[in-house]
């Protein structure tokens, strides 16, 4: 079974509190919201804390382009990119040694946010040594189900090709697709919500000796994953792409259609895989938003005490789409899980869709 063997992070610099996120929306919003005080509760009751964004806060009070702010994502994507890479593969808390670039298979770009040819890993494989050979899958338009989408198809990866070192590569700048011109609701709470962030995850497959490599005791295998999509739901989340760029769609339904649909999805997943729910020690679950996570908790019916991670995630970081995933999978691995427990790692997305994925952890 193909194993995480490592996940690292590369935060952006500039530190955004909550409270500096109400002064921003009320400023450039209440002219437009006669009740704008109430609508800006959406901040307060989110438990978002802080986030962290690439350019600092005044930058997004400007006027941008499409071009200008596509320019700002490749730019801070492949330094980002790049930094993320290297903490992955020279990652102390997870590997014995340093892996190199040259032993590297393949990589797996997932993003949502912008927009590149040639895409981001190539830019990226002319500053670090990837050999020439290295095969690049660049993945777009997933959204927040994109990082969970990446293991997924990292897991296929190497059960086909048994003897390879795959890179997931998860960069996320929601912050510049911001629309300061946009007073809809969807955009307002999507201010509320997502931020930037980057994450690396190694997966390696059967033929490597996981003992040789791994620092922690027990470490999760990938046993399979689940794609699935609900017909006729196009329009609960997504962009609108436009001339300004990428427009925010966020149905305020997310919550119930998440309460109504997960829990037989997840059942039918877990089934087929001689498991019940009650099995499950580890909930890495993608944390969209407060409502969110609460949705799970009442779909599902688990202790909210399961959910306590990716909650946490959710204060220290914000949404930040696909790459949240990881940066929820890696907490999960830093405390270690017994040899034979069982996680079971969920995000949703556009489509309207979800990824599944059940992880088993082993040495």
């Amino acid at each position: 079974m193909p194993t995480i063997l490592s996940v690292a992070e590369a935060v952006p610099d500039f530190e955004i509190k909550q409270e500096q996120a109400i002064d921003f929306a009320r400023e450039l919003f209440s002219e437009r919201f006669k009740d704008i005080e109430r609508l800006l509760k959406a901040f307060q009751n989110g438990q978002i804390e802080k986030r962290h964004i690439v350019k600092d806060i005044g930058w997004y009070k400007e006027d941008r382009s499409f071009a200008d702010k596509n320019n700002a994502y490749i730019e801070s994507a492949v330094t980002l990119g790049k930094q993320a890479i290297e903490n992955c593969l020279n990652n102390e808390a997870f590997l014995k040694r340093e892996i190199h670039c040259e032993e590297i298979d393949a990589i797996f770009y997932i993003s949502t946010t912008g927009m590149a040819t040639p895409s981001i890993e190539a830019r990226i494989m002319n500053l670090l040594p990837f050999r020439e050979h290295t095969k690049r899958i660049p993945i777009w338009g997933l959204g927040c189900a994109g990082g969970a989408a990446g293991l997924s198809r990292a897991f296929e990866y190497c059960t086909a090709c048994p003897d390879a070192k795959v890179l997931v590569l998860s960069v996320e700048l929601c912050s510049l697709t911001f629309q300061r011109n946009d007073f809809s609701k969807s955009n307002l709470i999507g201010t509320s919500l997502f931020a930037d962030g980057v994450a690396c995850a190694l997966i390696c497959g059967n033929e490597i000796n996981i003992e040789e490599l791994s620092a922690k005791k027990t470490a999760p295998a990938i046993i399979n994953t689940q794609s699935t999509l609900m017909p006729d739901s196009l329009d609960v989340m997504g962009w609108d792409i436009r001339d300004q760029g990428l427009f925010v769609v966020f149905s305020r339904d997310i919550p119930n259609i998440i309460e109504e649909w997960l829990k037989p999805n997840v059942s039918k997943f877990l089934t087929q895989n001689g498991l019940e729910l009650a099995e499950i020690d580890h909930f890495i679950a993608h944390p969209g938003g407060k409502k969110v996570i609460e949705a799970y908790i009442r779909s599902l019916g688990i202790p909210p005490a399961m959910t306590d991670i990716s909650l946490d995630v959710l204060k220290q970081y914000g949404n930040m789409s696909s790459a949240t995933i990881l940066y929820v999978l890696r907490r999960f691995m830093e405390l270690g899980g017994e040899a034979g427990s069982y996680g079971l790692c969920t995000a949703l997305g556009p489509g309207f869709s979800s990824e599944l994925l059940l992880l088993k952890w082993g040495k």
